[in-house]
């Protein structure tokens, strides 16, 4: 039998000698591996009689038992101390700028939904909304077309196949109009309401996008003329692009759903490469935009909604979101506001945390 006693004073202080983890894990392969003077030790007890046995175990037990004890405590030294060289090769200085953070923004079509939404209700306007898939009763022939009205070709429809509802087809509405029958039949009269949404069309270039959003505006009452849609116009966009010198222009115009009807045009100029909505088209450096439709509700437009034409009248306009933010800010392809694109949202795109607000606008001038 070997001096176990002096064999672990040496291998105690070989461990605490132990400069790394490598080193460490040496000791321990010659104390308590499978080869290790401990382990063989331990083996021969097996071959001992009882009495050598109850002599002999204590010892290899007990230095198995202060190795262990001694490699576990060197280990979690070693271990903290690699831990601290590193925070102290990998220090962060606190004092520079963090990264900035991704966020995202409120993309231009939400924005101007929100000011339309504010402006108009500011001038006793509610916001009604309306289906998406719609029948082509409210559609079109509540609209003054029937089936085999011309004006229903002004439109590249999206009709689902060998579907209908109550006999009725089924389509992708092509504008808004419909809100304003289903509000009439549900409202009555009077009524003061915008209907802002998605609409479909087949159609796709710089200006075009088979999916699009408008918002139109009807107002039904009694006394109602074309002085009182030319200026609930003017001040919408006096507010919306925030302009005293908008100046309007009305052009007879024809739409199945108004009479009369009237295109709107608004004087703007170029500057820079780019159309600034303002001054009077016939002004040097001038021009017109044709930048919506309206006229005075047609009366079997009002008749088709339960309203007698001979007791109501009213007016309704149709505005193209899209085209009205691209005025507004600055925008050349319409096609970009459906891309996706976070590069171009970061660009024209708003904070959610810090939009404008032009609630006030409409007030002060009231």
């Amino acid at each position: 039998m070997t001096d176990i006693p002096s064999q672990t004073e040496a291998a105690l202080a070989a461990i605490v000698a132990s400069a790394t983890l490598d080193a460490l894990e040496a000791q321990r392969l010659e104390t308590l591996g499978k080869k290790g003077w401990v382990s063989l030790a331990l083996k021969t007890l097996g071959g001992m009689s009882p009495e050598e046995r109850t002599a002999a175990a204590p010892a290899i037990q007990s230095a198995r038992a202060a190795i262990a004890e001694a490699l576990d405590a060197k280990k979690a030294a070693l271990e903290a101390a690699e831990l601290e060289a590193a925070l102290a090769r990998e220090t962060i200085d606190l004092t520079l700028p963090a990264q900035a953070a991704s966020k995202g923004s409120v993309h231009p079509v939400s924005q101007v939904m929100d000011e339309l939404a504010e402006i108009f209700a500011d001038l006793g306007f509610a916001v009604a909304t309306g289906p998406e898939i719609e029948d082509d009763w409210h559609n079109f022939t509540a609209l003054n077309m029937d089936e085999t009205h011309p004006a229903r070709a002004m439109h590249d429809t999206f009709y689902f196949p060998d579907k209908t509802v109550e006999g009725k087809d089924v389509l992708l509405r092509t504008h808004t109009s419909p809100v304003q029958i289903r509000s009439m039949l549900d409202q009555g009269a009077p009524i003061r309401i915008i209907a802002p949404g998605r609409v479909y069309r087949s159609d796709s270039d710089a200006t075009h996008t088979p999916m699009f959003h408008q918002v139109e505006g009807l107002v039904i009452d009694k006394d109602i003329h074309l002085g009182h849609l030319k200026w609930t116009l003017e001040t919408f966009f006096k507010a919306f692009f925030e302009r005293e010198d908008i100046t309007l222009r009305l052009r007879p115009s024809y739409f199945p759903f108004t009479e009369p009807s009237v295109e709107v045009d608004v004087g703007y100029s170029n500057e820079g490469g780019r159309r600034v909505v303002g001054g009077h088209g016939d002004a040097p450096g001038h021009a017109w935009m044709e930048i919506g439709g309206s006229g005075m509700v047609n009366a079997r437009v009002l008749a088709f909604a339960g309203l007698d034409p001979a007791e109501w009248q009213g007016f309704a306009f149709g505005l193209g979101i899209d085209r009205i933010a691209m005025l507004k800010y600055g925008m050349n392809d319409l096609r970009a506001f459906f891309d996706g694109d976070p590069r171009w949202l970061a660009h024209y795109g708003f904070s959610p945390f810090d939009q404008p607000t032009l609630s006030a606008g409409v007030g002060a001038r009231a």
